[in-house]
C-alpha cells in the first residue's frame, strides 16, 4: 500500500486508531513523510456481545438475534452493540468533518470495511442498516472523491498493487 500510494499529495492522513488500522497506517505515514492522526470516529462497528464470535457461534449463543439477523441483516439486532444510525452518525460526521477540512486537497483515510462502506453508501444515498452489498478486501483501495460539490465514487475495492505481475 505504501509503495502504491508513494507519488500521491496528500494533506493528511487519517486513521482508525484500532491496532490493525494503525500498523496499516504506519508504513504509507513514513513514505509519505506525514503523521498518521487517528480518529476514534473511523473505527468499525461495535458489535457488542458479538464481538471476536465467528458465525457459528453466534447462532449457538444468540439464537434469537443470530435467526433475526439471518432473516433480514440489521446492526439494531446485534445484543449490546452499537447500532446502524449510530454507527452511520458517527462515521458520516467524520467524513464530513475530514470533507471540510480537505476541500481542496486530498486525505487518505486507513479504516475497516463497515466505515467504508457507510462512506460509499452515503454517495449513493442508501441507509445501511447491516447488509453491506459491496466487497471491501482487507488492504484494498477506494476512492471518494468530491467533484463540482457532489460525492463520486471513483474506485472501490481495488487491490492490483496486492496481486502479483501477470503472466504473459
Amino acid at each position: 500500500m505504501a509503495g502504491r500510494l508513494a507519488r500521491r499529495q496528500v494533506d493528511g492522513l487519517y486513521t482508525s486508531d484500532l491496532l490493525r488500522a494503525s500498523q496499516t497506517a504506519a508504513p504509507i505515514a513514513s513514505t509519505l513523510g506525514v503523521e498518521a492522526r487517528p480518529m476514534k470516529e473511523l473505527r468499525e462497528i461495535f458489535l457488542g456481545d458479538w464481538e471476536g464470535l465467528h458465525t457459528d457461534e453466534l447462532g449457538q449463543r444468540f439464537p434469537e438475534a443470530w435467526d433475526a439477523w439471518m432473516r433480514e441483516p440489521s446492526w439494531d439486532v446485534v445484543p449490546r452493540g452499537e447500532g446502524a444510525s449510530a454507527f452511520e452518525q458517527r462515521v458520516v460526521s467524520a467524513l464530513d468533518q475530514l470533507f471540510e477540512q480537505h476541500s481542496h486537497g486530498d486525505a487518505i483515510v486507513v479504516t475497516h470495511g463497515g466505515v467504508i462502506q457507510i462512506a460509499l453508501h452515503r454517495v449513493v444515498g442508501r441507509p445501511s442498516y447491516g447488509l453491506f452489498p459491496f466487497r471491501i478486501s482487507n488492504g484494498s483501495v477506494s476512492i471518494v472523491e468530491r467533484r463540482n460539490g457532489r460525492l463520486v465514487i471513483a474506485t472501490v475495492n481495488d487491490t492490483s498493487h496486492l496481486e502479483g505481475t501477470p503472466e504473459e
